[in-house]
């Protein structure tokens, strides 16, 4: 078995709690289908938000879903590059799995497409 990174991003149209939540879960279900993940093979997950979010941590939604309370989360916040996609969203999933690099799916959701359009039409 090989650890793999996914990597995911999404967008929110505001900085509100409630909307950082869902669209968290929704990256995070995703990956999971896209991936075929269980929580157990997942070694880590690091998540950044861009400086203009602020409403919620990402990593606190994550723990409450069941099976999901004793993978290691991190939230951290993105560098503030000028002309960067704002209020995003990033994760990257660490994943032990038999999978060879070309198999991972990595995914990008709402205005994050922008940022790997490369990737972002072969995974949907």
């Amino acid at each position: 078995m090989m650890n793999r990174g996914i990597r995911g991003a999404t967008t929110v149209t505001r900085n509100d709690e409630q909307e950082i939540v869902q669209e968290t879960l929704r990256l995070l279900e995703e990956m999971v289908r896209r991936n075929e993940l269980q929580p157990e093979y997942i070694s880590n997950i690091w998540i950044t938000m861009t400086q203009d979010l602020d409403a919620a941590f990402p990593a606190k939604a994550i723990r409450q879903l069941e099976g999901w309370d004793l993978v290691p989360l991190m939230c951290s916040v993105e560098i503030p590059v000028q002309g960067s996609l704002p209020r995003c969203i990033r994760f990257m999933v660490q994943v032990n799995t038999d999978k060879s690099q070309s198999e991972i799916k990595h995914v990008y959701l709402n205005e994050a497409k922008r940022l790997r359009p490369d990737l972002s039409g072969s995974n949907t």
